[in-house]
Parts: structure tokens; C-alpha cells; sequence
């Protein structure tokens, strides 16, 4: 299991073109084999700041569901929400893996 977080910073007084984005994806996730776990707006505290995290059952998988950027069109149709709204400024993706209560740590 892999878990891809996407750290986002974006342009708060473009928060309704970032939500309209993250529902997109959010579908297009759960769709293709993934399971998101949501995107998260400032509430206190930084407001340029937004996460994404979804989890696919191996990396591999996730590679497959990569292969669709630039090529499906709703992928297309999604990433053109982003950039016609102009919401996001940056972003950075790191894969993380869980520990579960009982877990052994591994050598």
C-alpha cells in the first residue's frame, strides 16, 4: 500500500476554482483503482497551504493510474480546471507507507 501526499500551496482568493479541481480528482481517484481520503483547506493558521492524500493498493498500480495523465481526457479536462483557475502555485508529491498498531519494524 502507498499513500501519495500532495502538499499544495495555492492562491487563497482562488479557493472555489482549488475545490472544483479537488473534486475532479477526487472522483478520478476512487474511478481508477485508488482511494482518496480527501483534500484539505486552510482553516486556521497559513491560508495558501492545501494537502491531498489517496492511497493505491502498490506503487505499480499507481504508475498505471499515472500513465493516464496528459492522455485520458478527463484527466485533461480535471488538470484544466487547475490551470484555467489559475488556484494552484505549486505543489510537492512524496509517497508515504502506513504503520499499523502492530507492525514490526523491518530490518
Amino acid at each position: 500500500m502507498i499513500t501519495c501526499v500532495i502538499d499544495y500551496t495555492i492562491d487563497p482568493a482562488k479557493t472555489a476554482g482549488f475545490e472544483r479541481f479537488a473534486a475532479e480528482w477526487i472522483r478520478l481517484v476512487n474511478e481508477h483503482g485508488g482511494q482518496h481520503h480527501g483534500y484539505f483547506l486552510p482553516a486556521e493558521g497559513a491560508s495558501d497551504r492545501a494537502l491531498a492524500l489517496f492511497t493505491f493498493p502498490s506503487l505499480a498500480r499507481y504508475e498505471e493510474f499515472r500513465a493516464l495523465f496528459g492522455e485520458h481526457p478527463e484527466f485533461i479536462a480535471a488538470d484544466r480546471i487547475r490551470d484555467e483557475s489559475g488556484c494552484v502555485v505549486r505543489y510537492e508529491r512524496t509517497f508515504m507507507r502506513p504503520v499499523f498498531a502492530g507492525d514490526s519494524p523491518t530490518a
